[in-house]
């Protein structure tokens, strides 16, 4: 900003005026560009002293975060327990003062009001508030979680693969391993040996993932929205971190086939008896069943987040968001906002216009209203409260359940209000809320009465993840927002029809605009990458339990190729051998789907425990998870199955 405003000059001490702004500014500092990570991102800091609101002894109101520095060491809970003595001394009074309703009879019904501390660093993956009570979006430390869950998934899943291949494969060593201790190698030697192999694979491994990683990073910040790095340097515990890492997955993927290829008997090696025992046999079933459990858990879980993120966008929201267009920033017009408003109507592609900072997607709004029944003070109902003009509610296509919209024909409509559903039901006036009336007070204690001029069908202006809070719309002028309804035909004309009349009413702005139905969409960003990154940690999974698959399926059907010969001589059909290869597998993978449905049923069915809108989970999910498993297993294992089964008994049988 220093750079856009004063070039290379020193910025230190040149004064900064800003639009609708009296107060100029002077520039006393620069500062270093703030990091990726931080909470929150800014352009510029300007001092308080200068508002209004900074000096007023209203404890009421919570516009700002306040930052406290602690001493090294110092525990903030101590701290934290000594806020419900300054909320009692200080913010009680301001309470009683404005509702007339005292702290205790509040805390009876089971509200409260106070202070509370966080630390810096929670904020970002551990935030427990709501999207818009925090200066930016922040993570979540459950997908973390979940996300190297699966990382760790994928990578014993190669484990698997590796101690299944190489105990499958052990007859390829036998002959290698009886002549070693015939030649007395001691079994700890061969034990090492083969760790040593595994460590080395490992590494190779290691070193072409970092490669990997650098190549991908890219790609991967642009579809989580993320910025990482890798940087050794920075991090210096990265590296032997890795290492250890390394050494573990070794030892780990290695540590059986090792102890299993080192018990060799040389005598029955060397006479050609080897063969494998049940208990080896039996663990590479239980390894098969246990990478397919794992894909198919993925399998499951991915299909669920799609299907939620499909019911979000196809839900009904009790209002209208397509072919609404959205105009911010409309108040730098300034006195000349309602002419722009009044010319936008004209334009015969326009449907409706209204003008409200309020929208019903994006970013929720914190305007807190407590309002209470008729007469009735001790009777509190904390709704939010939405100033809106004559055309808000045919704008955005929302339906009246009962009464009427505000109207210029009824002078008396600046003291009404309109309810949402779920405010009326609170208010105790479910069956008929119509000129009921509703009081406030403001933080003087100076009260105000609103009569009930209709009821608005409840609609969603917050996150599919919270219920509908109730809500009041107040008649009144909030300028900074124009929404334009506007027919199908010709968007692309009309934006540049209005681009050029903002340019006409003021050339100190650019023209902004976006999409009603986008910024729903934005809403639910995190979760579409969620889904995007399950879908290819998913494949991905599934990729190497195939891997996995195939090689076992190789070496069966190498095991058992005298047998084929046999079965063909006597007369069994290339259908009937890929059935009997084929069997064995299928039955792993059922096992597996069997084991893995109730868990991921679990684990999903706490997941959507976040949205207050959910889908349930049919069972057509498992189903299909089931038949995708199966017929990915019976392509994986029917190419060997086939090729065994075409293979002439000749050639198998000759050696006999």
């Amino acid at each position: 900003m220093a750079q856009k405003y004063f070039g290379s000059d020193d910025p230190i001490g040149k004064i900064l005026t800003f639009k609708d702004v009296p107060t100029p500014y002077t520039v006393t500092g620069v500062m270093a560009p703030i990091p990726a990570n931080s909470h929150f991102h800014f352009d510029l800091f300007a001092s308080m002293a200068s508002l209004p609101e900074a000096k007023a002894p209203n404890w009421l109101q919570s516009n700002y975060h306040t930052y406290l520095v602690l001493p090294a060491g110092y525990d903030y809970q101590q701290l934290q327990a000594k806020l419900p003595q300054v909320a009692d001394k200080y913010m009680a009074p301001q309470f009683e003062k404005m509702m007339g309703v005292n702290m205790a009879e509040l805390r009876r019904k089971g509200n409260d009001i106070g202070l509370f501390l966080q630390p810096l660093t929670d904020i970002h993956l551990h935030s427990d508030l709501k999207p818009e009570s925090e200066l930016e979006p922040g993570g979540d430390i459950r997908y973390v979680y979940i996300f190297g869950a699966i990382a760790l998934f994928m990578l014993l899943l190669a484990c698997i693969n590796f101690m299944n291949l190489s105990t499958a494969g052990a007859s390829k060593r036998a002959k290698e391993v009886g002549v070693r201790k015939v030649l007395g190698s001691a079994k700890m030697a061969l034990t090492n040996q083969f760790l040593i192999e595994s460590l080395l694979l490992t590494a190779i491994a290691m070193l072409l993932a970092i490669g990997f990683v650098y190549l991908t990073l890219p790609l991967f910040n642009s579809l989580a929205g993320k910025e990482l790095t890798v940087n050794f340097l920075a991090n210096p515990w990265l590296l032997p971190g890795l290492l250890v890492f390394g050494l573990i997955v070794g030892v780990l993927a290695g540590s059986y086939p090792a102890f299993f290829l080192s018990s060799f008997t040389p005598v029955s090696v060397l006479k050609g008896k080897f063969t494998s025992s049940k208990n080896s046999i039996g663990l590479r079933s239980g390894l098969v069943v246990v990478q397919f459990f794992i894909s198919i858990a993925l399998t499951i879980g991915t299909t669920v987040v799609y299907q939620q993120l499909s019911y979000i966008q196809n839900k009904k929201l009790g209002y209208n968001k397509d072919q609404v267009l959205v105009l911010p920033e409309t108040w730098l017009l300034g006195q000349k906002e309602e002419a722009f408003r009044d010319q936008i109507m004209q334009d015969p592609r326009v449907v409706n216009v209204s003008t409200s900072g309020y929208l019903p997607a994006g970013p929720s709004y914190n305007n807190n209203f407590m309002v209470y029944p008729e007469t009735n003070s001790t009777q509190l109902v904390k709704t939010l409260r939405y100033d809106v003009d004559y055309n808000y509610i045919p704008t955005l296509g929302m339906n009246m359940a009962a009464g009427r919209n505000f109207s210029k024909s009824y002078g008396t409509d600046s003291s009404g209000v309109i309810l949402n559903e779920t405010a009326a039901r609170l208010l105790g006036w479910a069956t008929n809320a119509l000129d009921h009336t509703i009081g406030n007070s403001d933080n003087q204690g100076n009260k105000k009465t609103y009569r009930v001029i209709g009821v608005v069908k409840d609609f969603h202006f917050k996150s599919l993840h919270e219920p509908i809070s109730p809500l009041v719309m107040v008649l009144g002028h909030n300028s900074g927002t124009v929404i334009v309804k506007v027919k199908a035909k010709d968007i692309t004309g009309l934006l540049t029809s209005l681009k050029k009349q903002w340019s006409q009413f003021t050339t100190d702005s650019p023209f902004t605009y976006s999409f009603l139905d986008e910024r729903f969409n934005d809403t639910y960003k995190a979760e579409q990458k969620i889904g995007n990154i399950l879908g290819i940690f998913a494949g991905l999974t599934i990729f190497v339990a195939c891997l996995g698959l195939f090689g076992l399926a190789t070496f069966t059907a190498e095991q058992r190729t005298k047998e084929i010969g046999v079965r063909k001589v006597l007369g069994a059909s290339v259908g009937s051998i890929v059935a009997l290869l084929s069997k064995d597998f299928l039955t792993l993978v059922l096992i597996a789907l069997v084991i893995a449905s109730p868990i991921a049923w679990y684990i999903m069915d706490r997941w959507l425990q976040d949205f207050a809108y959910r889908i349930d989970i049919s069972g057509w999910i498992f189903a299909g998870a089931g038949l995708t498993a199966v017929a990915i297993a019976l392509l994986t294992v029917s190419y060997q199955s086939i090729k065994a089964a075409l293979m002439n008994p000749v050639r198998s049988l000759r050696s006999e």
